[in-house]
């Protein structure tokens, strides 16, 4: 037995970790990774089997934020050149997010920016869900709309909404250093508001802001504590004209090693692969599925990701299935020792005969 098998023990049964377990995941060398991952997918398949659920955000108010969140595109203040524009009508939001579930999204993520919804708003945005709804009634609704007033958790519960997104971000230590305008208590009392009415809570972190391996452990525990159904876990996009513009800290090393740490404090908690991922894990995106089992499908609220078709790609190369797109097997069945390899896909389309380098006039690939 290694330290990974008794950590890997220990999540499997709901056991939190020590923080030094914790520490020494983020601190294990690049000969350990592999070691990592697999103890990280032992707790994943434990609890969700080989499913990728598929989530889908339709940013449905952009940019102008009064809030100064360094690491933000939409932050006061901010020169990145991302779309600005005010609250999306309701159907504009039913088609985008629409598009989402015939993408094969289970659960769409209406996003605003702002401090926190208006009663004005929070009618907008319940007219809109239950439009939605009403066409796709076995869809999940996540909404994270900011910080949330008295009744309103209360009023999206009530139109149908599933979940509410409010991230923590980081620990409540540096929590001063990536914004000023609101606190790090803001973010967890809404996160209990939001439990509390009922609605499904769902809260992650940023990595990559200049926080410290004892800053990621201290939020995964203090997620821990709030008992999220949902942990997004986000890689910083330095957007120029933010504060952290030019801040390229991670590796993809470092994104896999952040992951396996949040999966084994979380264990039964949906890990999702959010903003960011495309461009820190790049190639090894695909290893990464083996410790989370979500991911955002396209676009973010602010940058483009890799094309849906690539994502569904990905998850089926790397031996994954879409969660709701075939029937559900349970999660914690033993593996067939003698299972059917699945069959090959033809791609004759990735097949390019080549017209360069030796034997021609043209370049080599190199």
């Amino acid at each position: 037995m290694t330290w990974l098998d008794d950590l890997a023990d220990k999540a499997v049964n709901r056991e939190l970790p020590a923080r030094e377990e914790a520490l020494a995941v983020l601190a294990s060398g690049d000969d350990e990774l592999l070691d990592v991952v697999a103890a990280a997918f032992r707790v994943r398949r434990r609890f969700f089997g080989r499913k990728v659920k598929l989530n889908y955000l339709v940013n449905i108010k952009s940019g102008l934020c009064p809030e100064d969140c360094f690491y933000c595109s939409q932050r006061v203040g901010s020169a990145a050149e991302v779309l600005k524009y005010t609250w999306l009508k309701t159907d504009e939001i039913v088609a985008s997010a629409s598009a989402g579930v015939a993408g094969g999204a289970r659960r769409v993520c209406l996003v605003a920016s702002g401090r926190g919804p208006t009663d004005r708003d929070v009618d907008r945005v319940c007219e809109s869900i239950e439009a939605f709804k009403s066409q796709h009634p076995d869809v999940e609704v996540c909404a994270c709309l900011g910080l949330l007033s008295a009744g309103q958790a209360d009023r999206l519960a009530a139109a149908g909404t599933t979940a509410y997104n409010h991230n923590l971000n980081t620990s409540g230590g540096h929590y001063a250093d990536i914004c000023s305008t609101h606190e790090y208590a803001d973010r967890v009392s809404t996160v209990t508001t939001a439990k509390e009415a009922g609605l499904s809570p769902c809260s992650g972190l940023i990595a990559g802001m200049g926080e410290t391996d004892e800053d990621l452990v201290d939020v995964a525990f203090a997620l821990r504590a709030l008992s999220p159904d949902s942990v997004p876990v986000n890689f910083l996009i330095p957007f120029e004209g933010t504060p952290l513009a030019g801040k390229w800290e991670l590796t993809p090393q470092r994104c896999l090693r952040i992951l396996a740490m949040v999966r084994f404090v979380n264990p039964d908690a949906e890990v999702r692969l959010a903003g960011g991922r495309e461009i820190h894990l790049r190639s090894l995106q695909p290893l990464a599925l083996h410790v989370v089992n979500s991911i955002f499908l396209g676009d973010y609220l602010t940058s483009e990701g890799q094309p849906g078709a690539a994502d569904l790609a990905m998850i089926a190369d790397a031996g994954f299935e879409v969660a709701g797109a075939s029937p559900a097997t349970e999660p914690d069945a033993p593996a067939t020792p003698h299972a059917t390899p699945t069959p090959a896909t033809p791609h004759p389309d990735l097949v390019h005969i080549r017209h360069r380098g030796p034997g021609t006039t043209l370049p080599a690939n190199t």
